[in-house]
């Protein structure tokens, strides 16, 4: 009979808030660049300052799914898609 090799908890919690940490940044810049983005693009425009917050609310939750994705396709501490990351 084989033994089983789990790791340890610290491990576990170490992996998890790496992860955690790594998509909570990833998640934060990308709604920054999208509204900074859209504030650039709906002052010449007159457009609304909300639009622009939206649209780097969007960005966020699209960055928060590939994130998620990424970490249910590869056990890894990243929010990456790439491989080896």
């Amino acid at each position: 009979m084989s033994e089983i090799n789990l790791p340890s908890t610290d491990t576990v919690v170490k992996t998890a808030s790496t992860y955690a940490r790594d998509l909570l940044e990833r998640v934060i810049t990308t709604f920054l660049q999208a509204f900074i983005g859209g504030v650039a693009v709906t002052t010449p425009l007159d457009g609304s300052m909300w639009y622009a917050a939206l649209a780097g609310g969007v960005g966020a939750v699209l960055a928060l799914a590939k994130g998620l994705l990424a970490r249910v396709r590869d056990v890894t501490n990243s929010a990456s898609l790439a491989k080896g990351v």
